[in-house]
């Protein structure tokens, strides 16, 4: 069984086919700049074609449609056809009333309409994508995996905010949670890593968006973000955790509108807000390296956010055994890792600074003797997707 496993996002696709019988990756590829004159496509695959290249996609239709040719290759490729593709497998993020896996079908796809405006940077390209996906391949299964899945687990304490219970039982108010895939990946690998699956996890997912959850004998039992995507630590442009009457003060005191403040908390806040360099965190610690006072204190809320989560999660699981760090920061941050672990020593946390010198690897970082483990692990969200479509596709 053959699953091509698609990452979209708003003006990016990414793709991974992937064998399921080795679970063994055939091809991948990456198209970025959707819509612009100036795209890039990458693409690599296990029959030795490589490339990339600058070409204009105006559309993912037109991104779709070079992906495939790529995958046939005039029968060169790593498939014969489009018949040799089971499914294609979508890590879609947020739905109104829907979570798990799930046939994307019309209703599926209202679901996720019905919360456009929860996750405007999400769903809104994803519903685009999947529907051209659907004209070119309309003989081959769609199915999508929540981000919110994995996240089911949590208990009603930690997903319920202090407001009228009747707008949770009403209109689904809650805690929902993200990067569902990455965390399970983490702490599944975590446990297979440590042959131990009574663990006590804090799992650090730290790109462009990042989240952290706490993972107890293997099932989240919280997370740090919500109902929406905003909450938890400062992302690439999004806020993260505020005072929830600053929007309503700059909308009553300061006069702007509701469109000026949703665009202010989504796309000109978290690192690049703060910092007024970057929303790229490489950048920014060059900046605090020149003594940029701002780009320092980004860089001091920003750890500061994700070691406060850290503590508060070992409290709620009742101690903690491992932190393990995924995503573009986790995995290659190395002076974010330190600066996280700093001052964790009196819960047993002993970062090895030499270990912690690497970049993109699965290794542990602390010390010999460090009770508490911390680890990098870089993440797999595709082939978790793989997992849930192929389950999906033998249950049905």
């Amino acid at each position: 069984m053959k699953i091509l496993v698609c990452n979209v996002g708003s003006t990016s696709l990414k793709y991974r086919l992937i064998d399921m019988g080795g679970e063994e990756a055939l091809a991948w590829g990456r198209i970025e700049r959707v819509g612009s004159h100036n795209s890039t496509y990458c693409h690599k695959d296990a029959v030795g074609t490589e490339f990339e290249m600058d070409v204009h996609i105006p559309d993912y239709k037109t991104g779709i449609g070079l992906m495939i040719n790529n995958l046939i290759n005039d029968g060169k490729g790593v498939v014969g056809s489009l018949k040799e593709i089971s499914a294609v497998g979508f890590k879609v993020v947020h739905a109104r009333g829907v979570s798990g896996t799930q046939l994307l079908n019309e209703e599926i796809l209202q679901a996720m309409e019905d919360y456009n405006g929860i996750a405007p940077a999400h769903n809104p390209p994803y519903i685009s994508a999947i529907k051209q996906f659907r004209e070119i391949m309309p003989d081959i299964p769609l199915v999508g995996s929540f981000e919110t899945a994995f996240h089911r687990s949590i208990p009603a304490h930690a997903y319920l905010y202090g407001i009228p219970y009747e707008l949770y039982e009403k209109y689904g108010i809650r805690k929902y949670g993200f990067h569902g895939a990455s965390h399970e990946y983490v702490s599944a690998r975590v446990c297979e890593l440590l042959k131990r699956k009574d663990l006590r996890i804090v799992t650090c997912h730290l790109g462009g968006s990042g989240s952290l959850c706490a993972v107890k004998n293997g099932v989240s039992v919280d997370t740090t973000m919500g109902f929406s995507l905003q909450s938890g630590i400062l992302n690439n442009n999004r806020c993260g955790d505020i005072d929830p009457f600053i929007p309503i003060y700059l909308m009553e005191d300061l006069g702007y509108s509701l469109e000026e403040v949703k665009q202010l908390l989504t796309k000109q806040s978290g690192l690049l807000g703060l910092s007024g360099v970057s929303n790229d965190v490489r950048d920014i610690e060059e900046a605090a390296e020149k003594g940029d006072e701002r780009a320092l204190k980004c860089i001091d809320t920003y750890c500061y956010n994700i070691k406060k989560y850290i503590g508060s999660y070992a409290s709620a699981m009742g101690g903690l055994d491992v932190i393990a760090f995924a995503g573009g920061i986790g995995e290659n941050g190395v002076r974010i890792r330190e600066r996280v672990c700093q001052g964790l020593e009196f819960m047993g946390v002993y970062l090895d600074r030499e270990r912690n010198n690497v970049r993109g690897r699965e290794t542990v970082i602390s010390t010999d003797g460090s009770p508490v483990k911390v680890m990098v692990i870089p993440t797999n969200e595709e082939i978790i997707v793989a997992r849930k479509t192929k389950k999906y596709l033998e249950e049905s």
